[in-house]
């Protein structure tokens, strides 16, 4: 019996097709897939699929959940490849699904070594797809390339050393023939790097440091051996242009995290936008958000891409709400920066100079009695992807709006393997849910979608939480918003107003981005929380 099913499940396997580069290229002509971690290579998390809309959202219903067999978060997105959905099953585990009903096809399992060590849970954010392969980063720092149809590995191959504090932990994204990954790990003093490897064979094919070594630009921002240990983590997934084959990547703190003592200077290319050359790794350009952070402020935000009107004429640009508090508009070709506004209470800078570089304030950095600054150390915004929708021209993002910690500076010593952090900081609210909820102060701050004028940041409206919130955003051409929080609802709101249509509560809170896809012609829009995977469709 379990062999036929077996034989079953394979014969629908075989029915996805070949997912070649011009098809990623050009995903915004298969809104029924989720091809990539965003969506597509532009990162807007939008879809142009409108048989769900404001009309007939109340009668969504859920139509089927898959229950991980695992406690970690839930961070995954899912990809659905013609019919066939896969997504990660905390840490390591690759599941396909018929994306119609959830029945299972198979899983692959990757049991990671004991020697992996990572800083914020044995989580996994996703999965790419090339040809007929699926690729999966691990958290003991290893890229495997999974066959889509049988689930068997067809390579296997080592990036760093997990006892070091290396690890992979996002979505890997793929341009043309490569499988471009970075790793994470800079609670762990590692040196961080975005690295190509070739998607036939998992041979590397290019390098690019994040804290570059002597001889490498940049390397003078780092006082004497500090590169070495200067963290510039990557733990989300990048984007790409065709038009200038540039792929562009959010990079986390320097380390240790906070004091910066040791690391003077403004340590590049930590807290950066770095804008690389998706054939070479070759870096065009960067822009800093945080120079010398010390406040852990990664720049690990997803860089949204489109062509909007900045200051009177049609712009290419990267919007991005960043983890310091501000929103900001750069040209993509160039690194230009065009637009930098604070979104919730910032009171580490104050505006820019004429080249875009913040204006720090004196004092507002970490000290032996503990500092108070905003916004806290989750930021104002964190990891969890922003969506654009080119019908509103509005940008949105969930935040940790009037967020605030008290920075606490302290001395450290680089041990491999271990942390590697400069101090602590006392957060207005603390990073797991539970009886937050109901003992939070009202000047402690609170979770929001924020929806800002995607060309100059200016707030068009605002929904708020009682508690913060970890959940990404997805938009549809029909005006819909996506998104959930930790009080463990899932919520459609219209995306030009902020009101809420429809919610339901999943038991869990949400830690990931939404998708929707269709099948046969019926549209879903899948969202994980908690410890599952909640699929929606309209009642029939």
């Amino acid at each position: 019996m379990r062999s036929s099913l077996l034989v079953a499940a394979l014969s629908v396997c075989i029915c996805q097709g070949q997912v070649s580069w011009e098809r990623l290229k050009n995903a915004e002509r298969e809104p029924q897939n989720w091809l990539t971690y965003s969506g597509t290579n532009l990162s807007q998390r939008y879809s142009t699929l409108t048989s769900i809309h404001p009309g007939n959202v109340r009668d969504l219903e859920l139509k089927w959940v898959f229950q991980a067999a695992s406690f970690e978060k839930f961070e995954a997105t899912p990809l659905v490849v013609d019919g066939i959905l896969y997504t990660v099953q905390a840490p390591n585990d690759i599941v396909a699904m018929d994306a119609a009903t959830g029945r299972i096809f198979w899983t692959y399992s990757h049991t990671p070594s004991k020697e992996s060590r990572v800083c914020c849970g044995r989580v996994n954010r996703g999965l790419a797809v090339l040809g007929d392969s699926l690729f999966m980063g691990t958290i003991d720092g290893r890229l495997i390339a999974v066959d889509a149809k049988s689930g068997k590995a067809v390579w296997n191959v080592a990036v760093d050393k997990p006892e070091a504090g290396y690890s992979l932990t996002h979505a890997p994204l793929v341009v043309k023939d490569k499988v471009i990954v970075g790793v994470a790990g800079g609670e762990y003093g590692i040196r961080g790097y975005l690295a190509a490897y070739e998607a036939a064979t998992g041979k590397e094919l290019w390098r690019f440091h994040t804290a570059p070594g002597p001889g490498e630009p940049g390397n003078e921002t780092w006082a004497g051996d500090s590169w070495k240990t200067g963290g510039g983590s990557v733990w989300v997934t990048g984007s790409y242009d065709a038009a200038t084959n540039l792929t562009y990547w959010g990079i986390g703190n320097p380390g240790p995290d906070w004091n910066g003592d040791g690391r003077l200077g403004d340590n590049l290319y930590s807290d950066c936008v770095v804008a690389l050359d998706a054939d070479t790794g070759k870096l065009k350009w960067h822009y800093q958000f945080t120079p010398h952070d010390e406040l852990d402020y990664d720049a690990v935000q997803v860089p949204v891409l489109g062509d909007l009107e900045v200051q009177g004429r049609t712009r290419a640009v990267i919007m991005w709400a960043n983890r310091n508090g501000l929103y900001y508009v750069l040209d993509r070709k160039t690194g230009e920066f065009l637009t930098g506004k604070p979104f919730t209470k910032v009171t580490w800078m104050v505006g820019f100079d004429a080249r875009g570089r913040p204006k720090k304030v004196e004092g507002a950095a970490p000290s032996k009695e503990g500092t108070l600054i905003y916004p806290g150390v989750q930021g104002g915004t964190n990891w969890y992807s922003p969506s654009y929708s080119p019908r509103t021209g509005l940008f949105y993002f969930s935040a940790w709006n009037g967020s605030y910690s008290t920075f606490v500076k302290a001395p450290d010593k680089y041990v491999e393997g271990q942390r590697f952090l400069g101090g602590y900081p006392r957060s207005s609210f603390g990073l797991s849910r539970g009886t937050q909820v109901n003992t939070r102060k009202p000047d402690q701050g609170h979770g929001a979608v924020m929806a800002v004028d995607g060309a100059t940041g200016e707030k068009k409206w605002q929904l708020d939480f009682i508690d913060v919130t970890d959940s990404g955003i997805l938009t549809t051409a029909s005006d819909l918003l996506f998104t959930g929080n930790r009080e463990e609802h899932f919520f459609a709101i219209d995306a030009r107003t902020g009101k809420v249509l429809w919610r339901t509560s999943l038991g869990g809170a949400m830690a990931n981005g939404p998708i929707t896809y269709a099948v046969n012609g019926q549209q879903y829009v899948a969202v994980a929380a908690g410890n599952g995977l909640f699929v929606f469709g309209l009642r029939r």
